[in-house]
This record gives C-alpha cells, sequence and structure tokens, in this order.
C-alpha cells in the first residue's frame, strides 16, 4: 500500500505514544495550537470551538468526548475543529487530576461522606466494569444479573463526577475562551500583514520585470525603425 508505514508499531508503542507522545508533550501541544490558530475562521468562532473543546475534557463522556465535543461547538454556533482540537487537552497524563479534582469537588458538593483514594476509584471502575459485562452475558446463559455494583458506581462516583465537573469545565472554558480570542486575532492580523508584504514583493518584481521586457521591445522598436543595427553602404 502507498501509504502503509514502514516500520510498523508494537502494540506496547502505540500505548506508549498514547500517554507520551513520540516527539514529547511540549511538540503535541504547539502543534496543536499551531493547527488552532491557523483555522480559516473568526477569531471568537474558533474561541467557542475552544471553549466547547475544554468544557467537555471534564464530565465523564469518555468514547463519546469529540462526539459530544463538536454538537456542543454547533450548538454554539462555534468552530467544530477548533473543538475537537480543544479534546486533546484531556489525555492520560491530565485525566486522573482532573477526575479525582471533579470527584473530590461533586461528593463536597453533593455531601457525601466517603473516603475517595485512587485505589478505591480504581477498584470501583473494574467492579462496576466486571458487572456490566456479567449483566451483558447474562442474557444469553441462565444467570442472573446483578446491579450493586453499578449502583454504587452512579451514585458514589459517576453522579458526584458529573456535578463535580460542571463548575470547573464552565471556568476553564471562559478561560480559554477570553485567551483564545486575542491569540487568533493577534495571529491571523500577523498572518495577513505577511501575506500582503509577500503579495507586495511579488508585484514589484513583477513591474520590474514588465519595465525591463518593455525597455527591450522599445529598444529592438528603435533598431527596426533604424534600418538595423549595419551601417548604410555607400551609393
Amino acid at each position: 500500500m502507498v501509504f502503509k508505514r514502514r516500520d510498523k508499531r508494537s502494540y506496547a508503542r502505540l500505548a506508549r505514544e498514547l500517554v507520551y507522545p513520540k516527539g514529547g508533550i511540549r511538540r503535541a501541544v504547539m502543534y496543536v495550537l499551531h493547527r488552532m490558530r491557523r483555522l480559516p475562521d473568526q477569531p471568537h468562532r474558533i474561541a467557542r470551538g475552544v471553549a466547547a473543546g475544554t468544557f467537555v475534557n471534564f464530565p465523564p463522556v469518555y468514547g463519546v468526548q469529540m462526539l459530544s465535543a463538536a454538537a456542543l461547538a454547533f450548538v454554539m454556533r462555534g468552530n467544530v475543529l477548533a473543538a475537537l482540537l480543544a479534546t486533546f487537552i484531556s489525555n492520560p497524563l491530565t485525566t486522573p487530576f482532573i477526575a479525582m479534582g471533579s470527584l473530590k469537588l461533586g461528593h463536597w458538593m453533593l455531601g457525601i461522606e466517603r473516603p475517595l483514594t485512587f485505589g478505591e476509584v480504581l477498584a470501583a471502575f473494574t467492579d462496576a466494569g466486571w458487572q456490566l459485562w456479567h449483566n451483558f452475558t447474562a442474557m444469553f446463559t441462565d444467570d442472573v444479573a446483578h446491579w450493586d455494583k453499578l449502583i454504587d458506581f452512579f451514585w458514589y462516583l459517576f453522579w458526584p463526577y458529573t456535578i463535580g465537573s460542571i463548575i470547573p469545565g464552565i471556568l476553564a472554558s471562559i478561560a480559554t475562551y477570553y485567551m483564545t480570542i486575542p491569540l487568533v486575532h493577534a495571529y491571523q492580523k500577523l498572518r495577513a500583514a505577511r501575506f500582503s508584504e509577500r503579495a507586495e514583493k511579488r508585484r514589484a518584481l513583477r513591474a520590474r520585470l514588465n519595465a525591463a521586457h518593455g525597455g527591450g521591445a522599445a529598444a529592438n522598436g528603435r533598431k527596426a525603425a533604424s534600418g538595423g543595427d549595419d551601417a548604410p553602404g555607400a551609393p
């Protein structure tokens, strides 16, 4: 195939690059910012898209994060591509901090008094996942479905996570909105100035070429009118 990779990546390499990009975190962030600045749209529409994508990073909508960002950007009349790029704020390095912060805030807002450690959260996710799989397979066997782990997961993790993510998500989206507008506006103004400068240089070069070509044509015309370069013969 034409577009097939020469060095096929292993599953371990894919998992490693998912957590830490091949070119480094800084390069990945700069690439996303560069693509965002170059979007051909008005600054306020790009900023709305960035705000939508930033907000979606906080609620527990894993698996449909990009779809949720695109839908929210569409409702907000923002740039959908900017919203998709902004979802990269949530990654394997930042998600644990966002999740734990939202969970603790949600527990505080709902008045839930329960120890909340990373180990307990991971165990609750694991138990809920296994019970969900068990209930799915129970539809095709004689096993009895159980819902205790899923109910516990919903009331003590998913619901507090959702409630606690709203305020940080709104604050982060507002901050990115007001930060994006001047940055995109300045970049687009600088880019337009560069394009104008290049166009002016091309026009000046074209004018010099036309002048040189016109001068050569005028000289050839004078030579033709005088009968050529050779002097006339004696009578």
